[in-house]
């Protein structure tokens, strides 16, 4: 079995265990090796394999028990298959989350210092599409990334709208059903409002403070998921 490079932490230690399980066929009430045992297979320290054996433990994955041992808790193919891609996916999520902050909040705050009256036109008419989808519970996916790439072509750097094009495909798992529901992130949806108005007013603190309320929501909802 590969080592874990240290640097990488408790993440790529859980994913590893799981793959254990999984290989190993192992099923519930099974002990897995100790940790003294585990530190070597995987090539971590003790503390990224406590907090990996924490974090299996809260997706009841894995149960601790003091003096006895780890085992297995969980292994039924469905919920087992289930939560590990859940969590696999909530990493990733996060992660692109990162880079939106970076990235886009950078386009909003040249946005709201740049955009010219067609472009605010432009996301008037955005937002009153996104507003009528909305009330006729309709998808709002598609018109809430058209209003995002509006916001990055208003901030008038071909470079930056060419880095945030190039990581389009895992940018748009926000928009097509992140964790498998499409609805997931509607409640955003004032938002973009809010965003609009301070990008509007050329007030580019504004309109990133907004935007960070935003990712800062969506980042609370796919944690708690």
């Amino acid at each position: 079995m590969a080592k874990i490079q240290k640097q990488l932490m408790h993440e790529l230690v859980s994913q590893e265990i799981q793959k254990y399980i999984e290989e190993k066929e192992l099923q519930e009430g099974d002990k897995l090796p100790s940790v003294e045992k585990m530190t070597k297979m995987f090539g971590v320290g003790r503390s990224s394999l406590r907090e990996a054996l924490r974090h299996l433990e809260t997706i009841e994955i894995v149960n601790v028990v003091n003096g006895k041992g780890i085992f297995v808790r969980d292994v039924d193919t469905y919920r087992f298959a289930g939560k590990v891609k859940v969590e696999n996916e909530k990493r990733f999520l996060l992660s692109i989350l990162d880079v939106r902050r970076a990235l886009e909040g950078k386009a909003v705050e040249l946005a709201a210092k740049r955009i010219n009256p067609a472009q605010i036109a432009e996301l008037e008419e955005i937002l009153r599409e996104y507003d009528r989808r909305r009330m006729a519970d309709l998808d709002t996916s598609k018109i809430d990334l058209a209003f995002h790439r509006s916001v990055m072509r208003a901030a008038s750097n071909p470079i930056l709208f060419s880095v945030l094009e190039s990581i389009s495909g895992m940018y748009e798992k926000f928009f097509n059903e992140p964790l498998g529901d499409k609805r997931l992130f509607d409640e955003t949806y004032p938002y973009h409002r809010l965003m609009f108005n301070g990008i509007a007013a050329h007030e580019p603190e504004r309109a990133l403070a907004e935007f960070n309320r935003m990712m800062n929501r969506i980042e609370e909802i796919i944690r708690t998921y």
